[in-house]
């Protein structure tokens, strides 16, 4: 399985940018999917996650009431809406799925998309 990030660019403050994840040729619909992101000298910190079923969705405090994580009906694609950007949230975007199946964790994470929001 292979996990491919798009969308990352950059943005002014108070921008939007949608970043996408997907697994050519592969549903992520059995998957949990998290989206992290890593800032220059920062660790790596989880910034949403969402179940298999896309019934249970998890946000950081820092990004609450700005982003939202959403699956598409297909099961392709795990979308990361980020809405009124701000500076702190510049960092290389990861998406990371995971499942686990007869007690081994699967665990897969994708190259990494760079946001920058500047002015």
């Amino acid at each position: 399985l292979q996990v491919v990030e798009s969308g990352g660019g950059l943005v002014q403050p108070g921008g939007s940018l949608r970043l996408s994840c997907a697994a050519p040729g592969f549903s992520l619909d059995y998957y949990g999917v998290g989206w992290f992101r890593q800032a220059p000298g920062k660790e790596r910190e989880r910034v949403s996650c969402i179940s298999s079923s896309g019934g249970s969705n998890r946000y950081a405090d820092s990004v609450k009431g700005r982003f939202t994580i959403s699956r598409d009906s297909a099961g392709t694609t795990v979308y990361l809406q980020m809405n009124s950007l701000k500076p702190e949230d510049t960092a290389v975007y990861y998406c990371n799925a995971n499942r686990v199946v007869l007690a081994v964790k699967y665990d897969y994470w994708g190259q990494g998309t760079q946001v920058t929001v500047s002015s």
